[in-house]
């Protein structure tokens, strides 16, 4: 188990710098110069060279390559280049909101996707299930963004039951939280739900159908225990690595409710950072996304070994 820890480890390493020299080259060989939109659109071309030479823009790119490496080995994220301030103190500042959304949408999805999907599967055929899956094809078809601006406009301005954006620290009190992060959590989370519903129905599907299931059954077992303990045990593989497959997803959909709901969260951030062309800011979102995304997959890897006993590394 420790040796494959530590190989799997060591196998993000040369990810991560993949994922380092992707972001770099796709932000500087993209069109339009960040000396330019720095200094305006009626900045003179002695201006945009000083701005240039101060970022560092005219040295070769290799050279800009390996510097911002070797700032990164030392825990740099680099500077901003609009509001002069550390990479790291700008994503700290934010982190709190994308954490808070992002752990209640997993949570949401998980307590509702998972009995969705089970009741799907041992209703099959039945209207409860087809309502399910016409949820399940309708939710995972419907962008975020159409998802939280139908709910703004329900249960914000219309009914007046929460906020229809910005978001409250935990520290400001956990009601005024709650308010402010449930539509953002059930808009995000939708998507997510269905996605985890019709992995968990399909394969409690085939797991029903085993020999085991069907002899548990002719003993008498009540159905909350055929269901939960074996069933669910037994098709839980697919259902946890669909979960952290789904984490991609949901970084992407944080991106976006974010802006929806106004939230000032990394999303929000890395935005801002595009439309402006900041760099340091891009590369160092991008980077703390992927390591974030590795070792989640990380996590749902080794706890195959704890749902099924047969795995063993």
């Amino acid at each position: 188990m420790y040796a494959y820890i530590a190989r799997r480890l060591l196998a993000t390493l040369p990810v991560m710098a993949v994922v380092g020299i992707a972001v770099f080259l796709l932000l500087h060989l993209t069109p339009g110069d960040p000396a330019v939109v720095i200094a305006g659109d009626y900045a003179r071309p002695e201006d945009i060279a000083k701005i240039r030479e101060r970022l560092g823009l005219n040295r070769p790119l290799y050279i800009q390559f390996f510097s911002w490496v070797g700032n990164l080995i030392q825990g740099d994220l680099g500077t901003s280049i609009f509001s002069n301030l550390p990479v790291s103190k700008l994503i700290g500042q934010r982190l709190e909101p994308t954490l808070a959304l992002a752990i209640a949408t997993i949570v949401f999805a998980i307590l509702v996707a998972v009995p969705m999907g089970v009741i799907a599967a041992w209703k099959a055929g039945s209207l409860a299930d087809r309502l399910i899956m016409v949820f399940a094809v309708l939710g995972f078809s419907v962008p975020v963004f159409v998802i939280g601006y139908a709910m703004m406009w329900l249960f914000s301005i219309t009914l007046g039951w929460f906020p229809v954006q910005g978001y409250k620290p935990i520290g400001d009190g956990f009601w005024p939280f709650l308010q402010s992060i449930t539509l953002p959590t059930v808009a995000l989370g939708i998507i997510y739900v269905a996605l985890i519903a019709r992995i968990t129905r399909a394969s409690m599907l085939e797991v029903l159908t085993e020999d085991y299931m069907r002899t548990a059954k002719a003993k008498g077992l009540d159905n909350n225990t055929l269901l939960i303990r074996h069933a669910l045990r037994n098709a839980s593989v697919p259902i946890v690595t669909i979960i952290g497959i789904g984490v991609a997803l949901l970084i992407g959909g944080v991106v976006v409710t974010e802006s929806v709901f106004n939230i000032p969260g990394l999303g929000r951030l890395t935005i801002d950072a595009v439309l402006r062309r900041d760099y340091p800011i891009i590369q160092g979102v991008i980077l703390i996304f992927s390591g974030a995304y590795v070792f989640v997959n990380l996590a749902i890897d080794l706890s195959y070994t704890i749902l099924d006993p047969r795995i063993r590394y």
